[in-house]
């Protein structure tokens, strides 16, 4: 800063005030200032400006997965909000091990940000003890409870179960079948749609489940293991997710089964591809950006005092009724 400084002919001072709050130079300076820095290549040191001003402008975010579309999309409405108020990300992928998540929140701590945005609200009790020690704002997506850490955005996943069973139900459907991926929030969307749907059953509700993350590739063995190993014969399927479900439309398509007649297949999400499969596939929708948005707008009002005014924000889900159920 005391290049910069000589080469713009201003003291240290001034160049460190116009780096931290440049409303408080004036235009000309800042001018000479920015000028200097575009000749040097300087860059400010991020780490000794946090300390002075106990600020990071670093913002983390830890999701399960950065190539699934589901908290792609959430954490690209996220971000765009954060950024357009001065603030970056740095984000990491947690998979689905709590402890996993634990040794990345420890080591996202380190980097003094200002927010943390985690996805999910079950934690290891260590990860738990160190986010309430760390006295910044935090917020979990993606779930719902009345306990979160500090501020939580998302939806009720064992009443997004309920509601695909009680769709299936009023369409008529009185066999059932699930094929779910390795997600202890997936786990719970079924637990609940098996309870709502079984005083309904005419037969034992049939379940295949993954280990490991969605893909096509299970979504077409979860369909064959139900229809080969497990006698399934036909009625309803309750999918994980969208991807799921749209490997059980392949196989389905492969033995030359009719959907909805034959099988009928509900998804979960909503993704991009969900309305132009074949047939279209019947999901529950949730609405990522939104949840991306709404937790940037709880972090943002924290830091400027004004709340947000209830520290949990349940954006629900709906059922959107296409062809394949």
């Amino acid at each position: 800063m005391a290049t910069i400084g000589r080469l713009a002919g201003v003291s240290q001072v001034t160049v460190s005030r116009a780096l931290s709050d440049p409303s408080k130079v004036s235009p000309a300076t800042l001018a000479k200032i920015r000028e200097a820095i575009a000749v040097t290549g300087f860059v400010p040191n991020a780490l000794a400006g946090a300390l002075a001003s106990r600020r990071s402008r670093l913002i983390t975010a830890l999701v399960p997965s950065i190539t699934n579309i589901v908290y792609a999309a959430m954490i690209k409405a996220f971000s765009e909000r954060i950024r357009a108020h001065g603030y970056q990300i740095l984000l990491s992928e947690t998979g689905l091990d709590p402890a996993d998540e634990e040794m990345l929140i420890e080591t996202h701590l380190s980097r003094r940000p200002d927010a943390m945005l985690l996805t999910g609200i079950h934690h290891t009790p260590r990860a738990r003890r160190m986010l309430l020690g760390a006295g910044i704002p935090v917020v979990e997506v993606w779930d719902i409870t009345d306990s979160p850490i500090d501020l939580c955005v998302g939806f009720s996943h064992a009443e997004a179960g309920r509601a695909a069973a009680d769709y299936a139900i009023s369409a008529g459907y009185v066999r059932a079948g699930t094929v779910s991926a390795d997600d202890e929030r997936a786990a719970r969307r079924k637990a609940a749609f098996v309870a709502r749907f079984a005083p309904a059953a005419e037969a034992a509700i049939e379940a295949v489940d993954f280990d490991g993350p969605a893909s096509l590739e299970r979504g077409r063995r979860g369909l064959a293991e139900l229809l080969d190993a497990r006698g399934f014969a036909g009625g309803v399927i309750f999918c994980s997710s969208d991807l799921l479900a749209h490997g059980v439309l392949i196989e389905a398509r492969a033995r030359g089964l009719a959907v909805p007649a034959d099988i009928a297949v509900i998804g979960f999400g909503d993704q991009d591809f969900a309305a132009h499969v074949e047939p279209a596939l019947t999901t529950v929708r949730v609405d990522r950006p939104a949840f991306g948005q709404a937790a940037a707008e709880a972090i943002l009002a924290r830091f400027d005092g004004t709340g947000p005014q209830a520290p949990v924000t349940d954006l629900g889900f709906r059922i959107v009724a296409r062809r394949s159920a």
